[in-house]
């Protein structure tokens, strides 16, 4: 088969291949081994896409072409293709080019995730890395880290969501309410997540609070190995009144938000909180925020925390 890459000449649609064509939508699944490409194409089989597996970015437009035939009842497809394609799959941006040329309506997932999350799925599975089947998975998700360097970078097209730190449920109700058709009750989905400022800044966040300013319960022996889950913990964050104040000024800033994105249709919403190391503070306050807000109406609450599990934060005192 001659490969897409080296296939330039896309006709505009209209009297061409695209009249009368009935497909609708097609989404193209990618990212990274181990980041949630199964759950999403999951998602979209239960909405009724014809859906395909592991397909090489070069078979794609051959597979177009059938949705597009005259006679074909296919509206809405997603098809996954990543590194499993091998060499073929560096083709991928040259294949969403040709689409757009031929006036596909097209949308691109890529879910991704930190080397870390990454590392910890692959342990948990026992999987070989399809890029170091004989060697480490660290080296192949570098490798991997590279090869869809381009196809991330291509923001105009692409949305990106970051798994790291979030469940397969939370994952399946992000992805339908970005890239499933919202009805007028649909409510809007919240992630109150946790972070620490030591393991990079919190990726894909619409709002950022650090809250490294509160008491630090690291520096306190008995408190060091406990969460900010444990009540010893949040009494600790709020024995100066800091803790109460800051509420003061965050809950009505997000009472005012929430339904004005609501309003706007916006369909998912992440507010970041983030403290030296993500394991106490910010921690005890997006539990706060996700149970102060989870009988709202109006919004769907998750609560996710992306370095709870991580070794201790460097000592200082920030």
């Amino acid at each position: 088969m001659e490969r897409m890459a080296t296939t330039r000449t896309a006709r505009p649609p209209g009297e061409g291949e695209l009249a009368g064509s009935r497909l609708q939508d097609l989404v193209v699944i990618t990212g990274f081994s181990g980041a949630g490409k199964s759950t999403a194409m999951q998602v979209f089989e239960d909405a009724g896409y014809f859906c395909v597996d592991n397909l090489p970015p070069e078979m794609i437009r051959g597979l177009v072409e059938l949705f597009v035939h005259e006679g074909s009842k296919v509206e809405h497809a997603a098809v996954v293709s990543d590194v499993r394609g091998g060499a073929y799959f560096e083709t991928l941006s040259a294949v969403l080019d040709d689409l757009a040329a031929l006036g596909v309506r097209h949308r691109v997932l890529f879910l991704d995730a930190d080397d870390t999350t990454l590392l910890t799925r692959y342990k948990e599975t026992r999987r070989r890395h399809p890029l170091a089947p004989e060697g480490s998975v660290a080296a192949g998700i570098a490798e991997e880290r590279r090869i869809l360097a381009g196809v991330r970078a291509r923001t105009n097209i692409v949305t990106v969501i970051d798994t790291s730190g979030i469940s397969a449920a939370s994952l399946r109700r992000r992805i339908a309410a970005e890239f499933l058709p919202r009805q007028a009750s649909t409510r809007m989905a919240v992630t109150f997540a946790s972070f620490g400022f030591k393991y990079g800044p919190a990726r894909d966040a619409d709002l950022v609070f650090d809250v490294r300013f509160l008491p630090n319960p690291h520096y306190v022996p008995e408190l060091k190995p406990l969460t900010g889950r444990d009540p010893r913990v949040v009494e600790y964050v709020g024995r100066e009144g800091k803790l109460d104040r800051f509420y003061g000024h965050l809950e009505p800033l997000l009472d005012f938000l929430l339904p004005q994105y609501v309003a706007e249709g916006k369909a998912h919403l992440m507010v970041a909180i983030g403290c030296t190391g993500g394991r106490h503070r910010s921690v005890a306050i997006a539990e706060h925020l996700a149970a102060r807000y989870a009988d709202r109406d109006d919004v769907w609450v998750e609560v996710a925390h992306r370095d709870i599990t991580k070794a201790d934060p460097p000592r200082s005192r920030r």
